[in-house]
C-alpha cells in the first residue's frame, strides 16, 4: 500500500466486485481429455477451494484509496521454464499528502516461487523513453494484509504529490511455476505444461484499466480459460482491457499449452573462484543437474532418437550453452569418469561461448553431474581502490536459461588476505572458511556466498574487497628457495661427514674381532677343502690300481698324499688355536673343531683302506675278497664324508 506522509490512516473497507470463477474451455483432443480428466478435475477442485479461501480473506482486508493505478499493462513470457512477468504500472496519487512507496503483493503460493523482482522508472513520456532509474525493492511489513499475501515495497525516487503520476516497470521471475501435465510422457510425445495466474492484476489499489498478454512458445494451445475480452492470436493470449477494478481483484485463469523447452535445473551448483596474484583467476563450476520436465515413461530408444531427434526427443536436453567471460582460457569439461570431448568452444572480443553435450540426451527426470573449469586474466577482474584490492566477477551460472535451486560461490583469496568484505546486489547468506593448498602455512581465507532459487537475472557483478601486502607474494618463492638451499646444504654436509664408528669404541673393536674370526674360519674351510681334494686323488689311485695293477705307482701316490695332508694339518693347527683364544668365536668354535676332527678321522680311515687294498694286491688276493675286507671301511668313509660336507655347508652359511 502507498502510505501518505502526514495523512491519517483510513480504516474503511471497500468491498470489491464479486469474483469470477471462470470455466475452463478445452480445445484439445477428446482422447487427451479423457486420459487426464480425473487429474484435471482434482486440480481444478483444489484450485477453486484455494481461491475461495483467498477471496474470503481479501474481502475482509482493509484498503487505502490515496493512490490508484490508472493503467496496468502485464506481459507474461512463457517461452522458457522460467516465467517472467513484466508489469507496467501508471501510479497516480489522488490523496492529500505525498506518497513515497508503492506496495506490490503476491499470493503466498506464487511468492514461494518468486526468484527475482526489480523495479525501474524512466523520465520519458509516451513512446519517447528517457533514462531508466532503478528503484529499491524490499520486503514490506504492510499492516492489515492477510497471511496469504506477501508484500514488497517499491521506493519512489521522489515523493509523489497530489495529482502527480509516475510509470513504474516491475519485472518478476518465477521458478517451478510451470507444471508438466501429463507428468509422464513417452519418448515420442510432446511436452504439455500448465500455467495458473489471474486475469486481473492483484493489487491493494483500485485499477482503472488493465490488460494482460501471455506469450506462448508455440502456436499450439490445448486449452485456456475463456473470459470476456479474451482472444488467442499468433501464439499470444490476450485478456482485457478491463476497467474500474476494485482492490484485490482476482480472476483465476489456467493455460494448458505445448512447450518442448527443456527444464534444465541445477539442484546444486558450487562455484569456486580462486585468485592467484601471479596473473590468473581460476573458476571451477560443479553442477548437479536434473531435467524437471515431463518424465519419460517406457523404454528409451537411442536408434529412434538419432534418426529423428526433433520428434523422438523434442523436450530432451541435447546441449547446453555457457557464455564465459572474454579471454577465458584453459577451458575443460569433465565428469567423474573423465574428460568429455563433446564440446565446442569459440570466442571473440566480447565473450567466449562453450557449447557442451552431456554423455547422453537428458529426458525428464534424468540427472547428470559434471564440472566446467576455465582460467581468466587477473587484470580483467582484479582492481585496486582506496588501498584495497577487490574482485569484480559475476555471481550466477554462465549456462544460459538455467535454474539453480542452491548456488554456493566460494571465493578463495591468497594467503595473508585480511579485512575482507563483500558487496552483493541482492541478499545472500555469507560465511568464511579456510582452505589449504601448496606451500600454505595458515591457509587461505575462503568467502562463501549462498543463495537459493537463482535465475539468469542474478548473473550480476559482485565485489569482494580485501587487503593484501605485495611482500606476501614473495613468501612462497622464498619458501621454495630456502627449501632447495637447505636441501643442497644437507647433501654437501652428508657427503663430507664421516659416519663411521670410532676405532676406539668397544663396538668397533668387537666388529674387527668378528671380521678376523670370519677370515680365520674361511681359511680353515679352504684348507679342509684342499684335504678333501687330496683324499679324492688318493681314492683315484686305488681305481687306477684296479685297472693297471701297478702297486708301485699306488704306493707313490699314497706317499705324496700323506706328505701333503701333514703340511695342511700343520697350517690348520695355528688357525684353530686363534679361534680357541678369541671370545668372538665362542658360538662357532665347537662346529669348527668338530669339522677338523671329522676330517682327520676321515683321513685315517682312508689311509687304512688304502693300506688294505695295496696289501691284498701284493698277496694276489681275489677281487671279491678285497671288496669284502674293505666293505666296513667304505661305509664308515662314506658316513664321515657326508658329515664333513654338512659341517662345511653349515659353516659356509655363517
Amino acid at each position: 500500500m502507498i502510505r501518505s506522509r502526514g495523512a491519517p490512516e483510513k480504516s474503511s473497507i471497500r468491498n470489491p466486485k464479486p469474483r469470477q470463477i471462470a470455466e475452463l474451455t478445452f480445445t484439445g483432443e477428446r482422447e487427451r481429455e479423457s486420459q487426464s480428466g480425473v487429474a484435471g478435475h482434482h486440480s481444478t477442485t483444489m484450485l477453486r477451494l484455494d481461491l475461495l479461501l483467498l477471496s474470503i480473506l481479501l474481502l475482509s482486508t482493509p484498503v487505502l484509496s490515496d493512490v490508484v493505478l490508472s493503467k496496468v499493462d502485464r506481459r507474461v513470457d512463457l517461452t522458457s521454464h522460467i516465467v517472467r512477468i513484466t508489469s507496467t504500472l501508471k501510479v497516480e496519487n489522488v490523496g492529500k499528502g505525498p506518497a513515497s512507496e508503492v506496495i506490490i503483493v503476491f499470493p503466498e503460493r506464487q511468492a514461494k516461487k518468486l526468484a527475482y523482482v526489480t523495479a525501474a522508472t524512466n523520465a520519458g513520456k509516451g513512446k519517447v523513453k528517457g533514462p531508466t532509474t532503478s528503484l529499491p525493492v524490499s520486503i514490506a511489513n504492510a499492516k492489515g494484509l492477510p497471511p496469504s499475501l506477501e508484500a514488497y515495497s517499491v521506493s519512489l525516487p521522489e515523493p509523489l504529490r497530489k495529482g502527480e503520476s509516475i510509470s513504474v516497470d516491475v519485472l518478476t521471475a518465477f521458478t517451478h511455476s510451470l507444471k508438466p501435465f501429463p507428468e509422464k510422457i513417452s519418448q515420442a510425445d510432446i511436452q504439455l505444461l500448465v500455467f495458473e495466474d489471474s486475469a486481473h492484476y492483484l493489487s491493494p489499489y483500485a485499477v482503472q484499466a488493465q490488460s494482460l498478454t501471455i506469450k506462448l512458445p508455440d502456436s499450439r494451445v490445448e486449452s485456456y480459460t475463456r473470459l470476456e475480452n479474451s482472444k488467442y492470436q499468433n501464439s499470444e493470449i490476450k485478456y482485457g482491457p478491463y476497467e474500474n477494478l476494485p482492490p484485490f481483484s482476482y480472476t483465476p485463469i489456467i493455460v494448458h499449452f505445448e512447450s518442448n523447452h527443456p527444464f534444465a535445473v541445477a539442484k546444486e551448483l558450487v562455484r569456486e573462484i580462486e585468485i592467484s596474484h601471479w596473473g590468473n583467476v581460476q573458476v571451477t563450476d560443479n553442477y548437479d543437474m536434473v531435467h524437471e520436465g515431463s518424465e519419460i515413461k517406457g523404454e528409451f530408444s537411442r536408434l529412434d532418437f538419432q534418426a529423428r531427434p526433433h520428434q523422438r526427443g523434442a523436450s530432451a536436453i541435447k546441449n547446453l550453452i555457457a557464455s564465459l567471460p572474454p579471454r577465458a582460457h584453459s577451458v575443460y569439461y569433465r565428469d567423474e569418469i573423465g574428460n568429455i570431448s563433446t564440446s565446442r568452444l569459440w570466442g571473440d572480443l566480447k565473450k567466449t561461448e562453450l557449447i557442451i553435450e552431456p554423455r547422453y540426451p537428458m529426458f525428464g527426470g534424468w540427472r547428470t553431474a559434471f564440472t566446467i573449469g576455465y582460467g581468466l586474466p587477473l587484470g580483467d577482474f582484479l582492481f585496486e581502490s582506496e588501498g584495497k584490492r577487490f574482485l569484480n566477477v559475476t555471481f550466477g551460472s554462465p549456462i544460459n536459461n538455467i535454474v539453480v535451486d542452491t548456488l554456493i560461490v566460494k571465493v578463495v583469496l591468497p594467503e595473508g588476505s585480511e579485512f575482507v568484505s563483500v558487496a552483493a546486489p541482492f541478499p545472500v547468506t555469507q560465511w568464511q572458511e579456510t582452505k589449504f593448498s601448496h606451500l600454505d602455512v595458515v591457509g587461505r581465507p575462503v568467502i562463501v556466498l549462498q543463495k537459493t532459487n537463482v535465475v539468469p537475472e542474478h548473473n550480476q557483478y559482485f565485489q569482494v574487497y580485501y587487503k593484501f601486502s605485495s611482500i606476501s607474494m614473495l613468501r612462497e618463492p622464498m619458501m621454495l628457495i630456502t627449501g632447495f638451499f637447505l636441501f643442497f646444504v644437507a647433501c654437501i654436509v652428508y657427503t663430507h661427514l664421516d659416519m663411521s664408528i670410532s676405532k676406539s669404541s668397544p663396538s668397533y673393536l668387537a666388529k674387527l674381532q668378528w671380521e678376523d674370526v670370519l677370515s680365520t674360519i674361511q681359511q680353515i674351510e679352504k684348507l679342509i677343502n684342499k684335504c678333501l681334494a687330496v683324499q679324492d686323488r688318493l681314492e683315484g689311485s686305488l681305481r687306477d690300481l684296479s685297472r693297471s695293477g701297478d702297486v708301485q705307482a699306488c704306493k707313490a701316490a699314497r706317499k705324496s698324499a700323506d706328505g701333503t695332508l701333514k703340511e695342511l694339518s700343520k697350517e690348520v693347527r695355528p688357525l684353530l688355536s686363534f679361534l680357541q683364544a678369541s671370545p668372538q668365536a665362542g658360538h662357532i668354535l665347537p662346529k669348527v673343531e668338530e669339522l677338523v676332527a671329522k676330517e682327520r678321522e676321515l683321513e685315517d680311515k682312508l689311509m687304512a683302506k688304502h693300506t688294505t687294498v695295496v696289501d691284498c694286491y701284493e698277496k694276489k688276493v681275489a677281487g671279491r675278497e678285497v671288496e669284502n675286507r674293505i666293505a666296513s671301511q667304505q661305509q664308515k668313509i662314506a658316513s664321515l664324508r657326508q658329515e664333513v660336507d654338512d659341517l662345511l655347508e653349515f659353516i659356509d652359511e655363517l
